[in-house]
């Protein structure tokens, strides 16, 4: 392990088009568990209010939320949902930091994982969300255990200050 992670719960969030996956950190921020499905409610908001209790309710120091990029890198339509919704979540939010987590594959993990479990088909679609979050959780607290740095991008943040010409960055990260 590289760096030390801050203590505090998490929660990890899958955006899907019809339903949310929500997982949880433990305090210390080693293991993740899934919490809930969601249904997804662009109308109202109805499953942003959801997570803002949960984010209240544990105490939360940070949501991340999954971006789903291609195997290139590139943001498609999803990953434009991904981050509105990032945003959106960030905006009902007061001072709790969300943060956009690449999740490349997960999906396709967590179906793989609940299959290789023995879980049916139908059920699968009730838990692929969870599974999901956990996923995105899980791989951005090891990150951050590896690197000792928050994971991911930070949703709604202060820009970088460019620095004046002839001056050295002064240890600032981009």
């Amino acid at each position: 392990m590289t760096g030390t992670a801050r203590h505090g719960v998490r929660l990890g969030v899958d955006v899907g088009e019809v339903r949310v996956g929500l997982a949880v950190s433990d305090p210390a921020g080693m293991l993740a568990l899934p919490v809930a499905t969601l249904v997804r409610d662009a109308k109202d908001g109805q499953d942003l209010e959801a997570i803002v209790r949960e984010v209240l309710d544990r105490s939360a120091i940070e949501v991340v939320v999954g971006l789903p990029r291609s195997l290139s890198g590139a943001e498609g339509v999803a990953a434009q949902r991904a981050r509105s919704y990032a945003r959106d979540l960030h905006g009902r939010l007061s001072g709790v930091p969300v943060r956009l987590w690449d999740e490349r594959l997960t999906t396709v993990d967590a179906h793989r994982a609940l299959r290789e479990s023995g879980v049916a088909g139908r059920r699968q679609r009730q838990s692929v969300d969870q599974a999901a979050a956990v996923l995105i959780l899980q791989s951005a607290l090891d990150a951050e255990r590896a690197t000792g740095r928050p994971p991911g991008q930070s949703v709604g943040g202060r820009k970088p200050r460019a620095t004046r010409p002839g001056r050295p960055d002064e240890g600032r990260q981009a």
